[in-house]
């Protein structure tokens, strides 16, 4: 199965992969790395094409935003977060960290405050 990066905004095509499975293909919020370019994924689109009076599911765009994983970017739950998804003031977003110290490090914050476990 084919699919396709594009950025974020202007739909712009930055590279083609071939998967085996649709298991392999990232959910947004996502980080995906390819040797040394990392991207994050926002949306996901499936393309289908009319085969023999059936639609058939011939590739999948993903728009992307060109982007390094922070180092303090981590999986929790069912995708990825900036910073520590303890403290009651963190987003759990890829996107932001907190609306108290955004570019962090979490360690360094005096408003650090464990909300949850």
């Amino acid at each position: 199965m084919r699919v396709e990066l594009r950025q974020i905004g202007n739909d712009r095509l930055l590279e083609t992969l071939e998967v085996e499975a649709l298991a392999e293909v990232p959910q947004p919020g996502r980080w995906l790395e390819l040797g040394s370019r990392s991207f994050l994924v926002l949306q996901r689109r499936h393309r289908y094409q009319l085969r023999r009076g059936r639609y058939e599911l011939v590739a999948v765009a993903l728009q992307v935003k060109v982007e390094a994983r922070p180092v303090d970017a981590r999986r929790w739950g069912h995708g990825w977060v900036i910073g520590d998804p303890r403290c009651r003031f963190n987003a759990r977003s890829p996107l932001l960290r907190c609306a108290v110290l955004p570019d962090g490090p979490c360690e360094q914050c005096a408003h650090f405050s464990p909300g949850i476990g």
